[in-house]
């Protein structure tokens, strides 16, 4: 049966405004390096006061909205479950989804009152990317914002970590998987920080519950939520998690459990200038590949191919002529 979209996805919605910053900066502000962290509205204002630029970048992001963003620019289709308020930021998000050819549950006529999230993004010259989101009126992401027949008529589920933090949005989690399950869509998951593994673990646990068909993680999740040491250990471990995942390795590639063997994907070399939307750049392109034809191996490629063109750049997204360079790159070696 043909479905209308390739992933529906679900996670915060946020006005990504992203700054260069030095690590002096992070230590005197008592900021912790490369995580995410929530903070009020008060607080991020003084942080933007204090970096004292108006050079910034404004986009909607979130991860999972970077991921299915990513997905559509590579020609898939994709639906997007999210929150955004009635106010200046939230028609930006919407329009921004728009004009990404996204598909949204957002009604600009019902749009509730209140701050639609933003998330500071504090870029190190190494690259690093550190967080501090205020969520807004994400914060009251629940069931409604789940829109059962768009799961339905998907291939893929796909479902953000960072919506662990709040109890109604882990209600709104296990109430999507179920959907999926009871209709056979594929459900996937992404840890989304090292942060949310750490202190969000038994949520984590009751969301993975008897297993998912597709997980995301980087080493230091995999590593955090399995309990192990090694990288080789936590891989094992994870096989009791999902029926297929991957595990990004940053400048070292990534690898791939497709069910049966493990798949090393190769790095492509690039200059890193900002780690921001990496992983959700990955995970998109990964799984436009594996809804649209490629096998996992290429589906990996592809992903990587894409990462390290936007570690390579400032901002989480590709423009769309860089997204058909990189599908026109990869053409030839599949036919190879």
């Amino acid at each position: 049966m043909t479905k209308k979209y390739d992933v529906t996805g679900m996670g915060n919605a946020l006005v990504d405004i992203e700054f260069e910053v030095s690590d002096s900066f992070l230590e005197t502000n008592g900021i912790e390096k490369g995580l995410m962290t929530l903070v009020d509205e008060e607080r991020q204002g003084t942080l933007m006061t204090a970096i004292h630029t108006k050079t910034s970048k404004l986009q909607c992001g979130g991860s999972a909205a970077n991921t299915v963003i990513a997905l559509s620019q590579f020609g898939g289709k994709s639906y997007y479950c999210c929150k955004v308020a009635d106010d200046e930021l939230g028609r930006f998000f919407m329009e921004d989804l728009r004009e990404s050819g996204v598909n949204h549950n957002l009604d600009p006529y019902q749009l509730e009152k209140g701050i639609t999230g933003k998330c500071l993004v504090m870029v190190t010259a190494d690259a690093e990317r550190t967080m501090n989101t205020f969520l807004g009126i994400t914060q009251t992401f629940s069931k409604s914002q789940v829109n059962p027949e768009a799961i339905k008529d998907s291939k893929y589920l796909y479902i953000e970590g960072y919506l662990i933090t709040s109890p109604d949005a882990k209600e709104a989690m296990l109430q999507a998987k179920k959907v999926a399950k009871e209709h056979g869509v594929k459900v996937a998951i992404t840890f989304s920080d090292p942060a949310m593994v750490k202190y969000f673990g038994a949520g984590f646990e009751e969301i993975i519950g008897d297993g998912v068909d597709l997980l995301f993680a980087n080493e230091e999740e995999a590593m955090l939520y399995t309990g192990e040491d090694s990288i080789l250990e936590a891989r094992e471990a994870m096989k009791k998690l999902a029926t297929r995942f991957v595990i990004t390795q940053g400048k070292n590639g990534a690898m791939i459990y497709d069910g049966e063997t493990f798949i090393d994907i190769e790095p492509y070399p690039t200059r890193a200038v900002d780690s921001n939307g990496a992983g959700d750049m990955f995970a998109g392109a990964f799984l436009y590949g594996i809804t649209n034809g490629h096998s996992y191996a290429s589906s990996g490629k592809l992903a990587s191919m894409a990462s390290s063109k936007i570690v390579s750049q400032f901002g989480p997204r590709l423009s769309w002529d860089e997204a058909r360079e990189i599908l026109d790159r990869l053409r030839p070696d599949q036919e190879a």
